[in-house]
Order: structure tokens, then C-alpha cells, then sequence
């Protein structure tokens, strides 16, 4: 693989209350002909995150159509799961039905953070997405015990497949932790069956965090794009046959940061999809999204 930057596409200056910074963890939803819906992570004056939006047309990504001026998802109220936080994490679509999952932030004392799955629902017809519940769907429990992160969502044969992010041990900094990724199952895409199965682990002592994996199918091929994290970010790529058991082939990856920009620190949060024939990736460079997103396009061989 190799992928060929195209450029950053958006980055919020101020926008609104809720848009002050940020732009992290792009989800694409396809609207027909070239146009596409892009979900993103922003944040507030009190570092407080929100689900917003834009539409764009593919072929010219760094026009912005539609940002939205109100969030789709905010922060709960003082003392639920996403008090201090509502981020984007996937959207799947049944019969134009939209489940748009997202990581709740609670802010800790002992520890950074502790983050569960909620889910809001967009019916059709509707403008809005419903919270589904105060509370999580995926919630800390025995197989996951300290904080668990954004998901990527399959559906074969009417069973929902997640991988997503868990903490196997915390600390007093986020550099404390080790977070890999593990697997569930469900009939519906609301209950889970989880076993605490780590389907991708840490690959050494200096890497500590997995992050926000991506996985799709391509003929019988999983492929999976992630963000690892030592030093600092970069996106790493792995292949399964079962969806279970992974290779890493970070060196296959094809992307990496710039010489210099806004994304020469870090590169993370990766989104693919495929438009007529050409493979895509959006994704996230400094700061966790505080330069905004960029594209990229797969270079044919």
C-alpha cells in the first residue's frame, strides 16, 4: 500500500460554542452520487467534546457543505457516562435506520478518564439522533474493568461483530496504561455478548495504547487500520482470516507523518472507504484532531 496525502480538509476556528477546536475521529456516511456526510469529535471552551457534521463532494473534498451549527450528540448530564464528553466512534445503517456509537468521557480523580460505549439512534424521517440510554451500552464489567474505547462494527449474516479498545491496567497519566483490542458479539447491535477475547495486543514494552481500530472486508480478508502509540501516534495496519487472530504489518501501511504541518507530529484516527474504484482515508493529524482531518487517496499499483 501506499497512500498519496491530498491535503487537510477541515479544522474549526471558533465556529460555535460547542466547534472551538477539533476535528477528531471522522466517520463517513455515503449520501449518493459524490457527496458525503463526514461525523467528527469537537470541543468546547472547557475541553468538553461534541458530535458534529459537514457534507462534502468527493471530488472536491476542501469545499465544506452543510456543517452543522448544533451538535448531534452532546455531553450528558453532570454525573452520567458522557458528562464530560460525547465522542464519535461508528455509525452502522439498517433500513436507512442510523446507529451512530459513541465513546462517553467521565473525567477521573485517580485515574485520567474512564470511557464506556453509548449509542444514539436517527430514525427515518427524523433530524435528530436519540440517545438510546443514559447509560452505556458497553459499560465497564469483569471482562473490562477499566475503561473500555471506540468500536469498529461488522455485520455478517445478521451477527454483529465489534472489535474495540479496552485497558488491560491503569495508572495516574494516560502513559500508564496498556489498551489493546478485543471482541463481542451481538443479534442486534445493543446487547453484547463480550468474552474478554484481546484479538490485537501490545507489540513491545516502549508501545502502551491501541486506539479507535477500523476494520473492514475485502473478499475473504479482514483488514484492520488503527492507531498505535508510543512516542507519539502513527497508523498501523494488520490482516486476519477470521477477524480473531491478527498479524500486525505496521510496515505496510503506507502513510506516515509529513516533514512539517499539521500533520507532521502525530497521524491517527484512520476512516477508509471505497468510492468508484479509488480506496479513501480520512484522518486526524497533531493533537488528536486539534489540526482538524485530512484525505488521502490509495495509489493504484
Amino acid at each position: 500500500m501506499k497512500w498519496k496525502k491530498l491535503g487537510q480538509v477541515f479544522c474549526p476556528d471558533n465556529q460555535f460554542y460547542w466547534m472551538k477546536t477539533h476535528a477528531a475521529n471522522p466517520v463517513v456516511e455515503p449520501l449518493g452520487n459524490d457527496f458525503f456526510r463526514i461525523y467528527f469529535t469537537s470541543r468546547d471552551e472547557k475541553n468538553r467534546s461534541s458530535i458534529g457534521s459537514l457534507e462534502l463532494n468527493i471530488k472536491n473534498p476542501f469545499k465544506i457543505l452543510n456543517l452543522s451549527t448544533k451538535p448531534l450528540v452532546s455531553p450528558g448530564d453532570l454525573g452520567l457516562f458522557d458528562d464530560s464528553g460525547a465522542a464519535t466512534g461508528w455509525l452502522t445503517i439498517i433500513n436507512e435506520k442510523k446507529y451512530l456509537y459513541y465513546l462517553g468521557w467521565n473525567l477521573g480523580i485517580t485515574v485520567p478518564w474512564r470511557n464506556t460505549i453509548g449509542l444514539a439512534i436517527n430514525k427515518p424521517g427524523e433530524t435528530n439522533f436519540v440517545k438510546y440510554s443514559k447509560a452505556p451500552i458497553l459499560d465497564r464489567s469483569e471482562v473490562d474493568p477499566y475503561s473500555i474505547s471506540y468500536p469498529s462494527i461488522l455485520i455478517e449474516n445478521d451477527l454483529w461483530r465489534m472489535w474495540y479498545g479496552s485497558n488491560l491496567s491503569w495508572g495516574s497519566t494516560e502513559k500508564d496504561m496498556s489498551h489493546v483490542f478485543k471482541y463481542a458479539e451481538s443479534t442486534d447491535g445493543i446487547h453484547w455478548d463480550r468474552k474478554g477475547v484481546i484479538v490485537l495486543p501490545l507489540k513491545n514494552k516502549n508501545e502502551f495504547a491501541l486506539s479507535k481500530p477500523f476494520v473492514l472486508k475485502d473478499n475473504d480478508i479482514y483488514k484492520m487500520w488503527y492507531a498505535f502509540r508510543g512516542n507519539g501516534y502513527r497508523i498501523g495496519y494488520a490482516e486476519s482470516d477470521n477477524g480473531i487472530q491478527w498479524e500486525r504489518m505496521d510496515e505496510k501501511v503506507g502513510i506516515d507523518v509529513s516533514d512539517s504541518g499539521w500533520d507532521s507530529e502525530t497521524i491517527e484516527y484512520a476512516y477508509i472507504f471505497d468510492h468508484v474504484g479509488t480506496r479513501y482515508m480520512f484522518y486526524n493529524g497533531n493533537n488528536y484532531g486539534k489540526t482538524g482531518f485530512g484525505l488521502a487517496v490509495l495509489e493504484k499499483s
